[in-house]
């Protein structure tokens, strides 16, 4: 028995053939003895009277088949099928990139057919009008509302804008690269058959909720992306600055708790915390003032005046101390004086050379946290401190060092320097260390 009828299921699907396991390119067979479970053939496999278990080849049979209209008069099923998954994988109002994905229709075909039979359509008039009001009410208190474009930016591949916005591609409203996005490989190759035992169903059946819950956990981090505006990293970190110092730093150890809370719920939070800040500062402020015996805001305006002379002397005298512990000889302090109180006095200084009697030493290395620090011992952590040398490189000349002196039979200073391109008495202290701890021989 032949009867011809629609494709059901789900669309999206792409059906397998139960005897070559192969995907189904319509026209294919349904068996209508064996149901349920369905039983698929493709035409190769029907023709040769394919049997399994239960079918067998004088069962009844159904082809499936989406070559007939649905909406509209020369549009079939299966095109009607190709148009909603090209919108889908191309986003709405790339009408280019979805005729060229159909093949069968050009640019304006599919936009008029969309808009006529899926926009338009008194059908899905209700549908979409509460699509669009539960939308609303779902946007109304996130931080940035998306607004649909004419032409959204398509920023290209590890462009620096493409950076900026997190891998976010606003023409597919979507990241080029998921969260976990390497999820799916552990799910390509599952494949529910009748002879799977309890135990494997059951282990294939867990393999599919974790990656549901991988699903979720992606599903939400977007979620919190959009919702407090983190596409555009750059612009939220400038909104972040215009907060003074204190209330960064809150924000900074605020921000992993705001995917708790809303965006709005979020933002009042920070801003009532810097709101006190900048009432505590005010207080701090009066208090000061009352301390001071200032009783009006004209003495208070005195008083910062006067304030404000007290610490450029107090810096003044702090970076004279500073200078004084460096300069040893009498005739340079002495210069510098002058040349300060010229300044003071609103004179233009004589400009003139200022020599010292010797260059101030650098500080010794804190090796703390390092690579390489501990395959040193106590004397070479010293000499990397002194040299001021990290001990990565330190180990890489050494090990230079000793390969040349084994080939050599010995090593000299002139040698030395030829191997290791740095500052020549950095050189000659690693060289004499390494003679003297027995690492190397004198050529």
């Amino acid at each position: 028995m032949e009867r011809l009828t629609s494709l059901g299921g789900d669309p999206f699907d792409k059906p397998l053939c139960g005897g070559c396991s192969s995907y189904l390119v319509e026209p294919y067979i349904k068996c209508a003895d064996c149901a349920p479970p369905l039983f698929l053939l493709c035409l190769q496999c029907f023709t040769r009277g394919y049997e399994y278990k239960r079918h067998q080849s004088d069962h009844k049979y159904e082809i499936m088949t989406s070559d007939f209209p649905i909406l509209e008069p020369g549009w079939t099923a299966q095109e009607e099928r190709s148009l909603l998954e090209a919108v889908m994988d191309c986003g709405f109002g790339n009408w280019q990139d979805v005729a060229y994905q159909m093949r069968t229709r050009t640019k304006e075909e599919c936009e008029g057919h969309y808009i006529k039979n899926f926009i338009n359509n008194p059908l899905f008039s209700s549908t979409l009008l509460s699509l669009r009001q539960t939308e609303e009410a779902h946007t109304t208190d996130t931080a940035i509302p998306f607004k649909p474009t004419d032409d959204p930016p398509r920023p290209s591949f590890d462009s620096q804008l493409s950076r900026d916005m997190a891998g976010y591609m606003p023409a597919r409203a979507d990241f080029m690269e998921e969260f976990d996005n390497y999820a799916e490989w552990d799910l390509k190759d599952i494949d529910f058959v009748d002879d799977d035992s309890d135990i494997l169903h059951a282990l294939k059946t867990a393999v599919v909720d974790i990656y549901h819950s991988r699903l979720s956990e992606r599903k939400r981090r977007k979620r919190i992306v959009r919702d407090h505006g983190l596409i555009n990293l750059r612009k939220f970190q400038m909104l972040e600055r215009r907060y003074p110092k204190e209330v960064q730093d809150l924000y900074d150890i605020m921000r992993r708790f705001a995917r708790v809370a809303g965006p709005m719920e979020h933002d009042k939070f920070i801003e009532s915390h810097a709101l006190e800040f900048e009432l505590r500062r005010e207080i701090s402020r009066l208090q000061e003032y009352r301390r001071e015996g200032v009783r009006s805001f004209c003495g208070a305006r005195v008083y910062e005046r006067v304030k404000r002379g007290r610490e450029d002397e107090r810096r003044k005298r702090t970076l004279l101390g500073e200078v004084l512990q460096y300069v040893h000889d009498a005739g340079t302090c002495q210069q510098w004086l002058h040349k300060q109180a010229a300044i003071d006095a609103g004179i233009t200084p004589v400009v003139s050379t200022i020599t010292t009697s010797g260059r101030r030493s650098a500080p010794p290395l804190n090796l703390t946290g390092l690579p390489g620090t501990e395959k040193l011992n106590e004397r070479e952590k010293e000499l990397c401190q002194v040299v001021r040398l990290v001990p990565g490189a330190y180990l890489e000349y050494k090990q230079a060092l000793l390969s040349e002196c084994q080939r050599q039979g010995g090593l000299r200073l002139a040698q030395a320097r030829s191997l290791i391109k740095i500052d020549v008495n950095k050189t000659r202290k690693i060289y004499d260390f390494l003679i003297k701890e027995g690492y190397v021989n004198k050529a």
